[in-house]
Parts: structure tokens; sequence; C-alpha cells
């Protein structure tokens, strides 16, 4: 009929429960659980992880060559350390928000002596392609 809305198929939510989160490859001493990614809902343009860095530990220093990221800090306190050496570092504490280009290097750190640092990972692909940074960044921590 002339006029009328064109519906497109209703798409199929999917609900993650915390008992069944996705266990992906640790960086350092960071572990990282995903929640969206296309193995658990078929996401094909984001994918959505918790990340947790025990107390005085961190990840190893790395960047993504094919997305951005979006990461939110749930709990804890800790270290941003970026730049191209790492030169740059941001106190990060809950409630926080950090934009990762790509191609960033980049370095979490949790200061903390007694609490996890508890991140939100959001990037722009299903899979993310890591360069590790073995030269770079805080090695006491990893």
């Amino acid at each position: 009929m002339p006029g009328e809305h064109q519906h497109s198929p209703a798409g199929v939510c999917t609900v993650i429960k915390n008992d069944q989160l996705e266990v992906e490859v640790n960086s350092g001493a960071m572990t990282r659980l995903a929640g969206v990614s296309e193995s658990l809902t078929g996401s094909k343009g984001i994918h959505m992880a918790i990340a947790t860095v025990p107390p005085g530990r961190c990840s190893t220093t790395h960047y993504h060559t094919n997305c951005e990221s979006s990461i939110f800090v749930v709990s804890g306190e800790g270290l941003f350390l970026y730049g191209e050496k790492l030169e740059k570092s941001d106190d990060i504490h809950a409630g926080d928000f950090i934009y990762v280009p790509p191609n960033a290097s980049h370095q979490p750190v949790n200061t903390s002596k007694t609490d996890d640092l508890i991140l939100i990972v959001a990037r722009n692909t299903p899979v993310e392609l890591v360069v590790e940074l073995s030269g770079l960044g805080r090695k006491d921590c990893v």
C-alpha cells in the first residue's frame, strides 16, 4: 500500500549470563571474559568484555591494529600508560572512560595492593589483532 512503512524483520536479542562468558587470551596478568562476541552472539561490528587486573599487576604493553577500543573503569585504581614509547601516564579510577585509537600503544596498571582493577572493554570489530611490545612499559607487574 502506498505510504505504508516497511519494517525489517525483527532481530533476535541475546542475553549472555555471567556464567556463560567466553574466556579470552590473557594479556600479562590481565584476564578478559567476553560477554558480546562473534561466537557468543553472532555480532559482527562490536565486541564487549570485562577485564580484570589483579592488585599490583598489569597487562603487557600492546596495541590493536584493526580496531578502536573504549574502556570504562568499573572499580579500582591504577595508571593508564600510553604514547609511542609509553611516555604518557594518567591516573585512572572508577567512572573514568578511556579511548584507544588503532595502533596506539598502551598498558593498564593496577596500583592497588588489595583491590582488582575492573575494566569494561568495547571495540568495533569481532576479533582484535594485537601486537605485543615486549621492550616497552612496566615489566615488574606483568
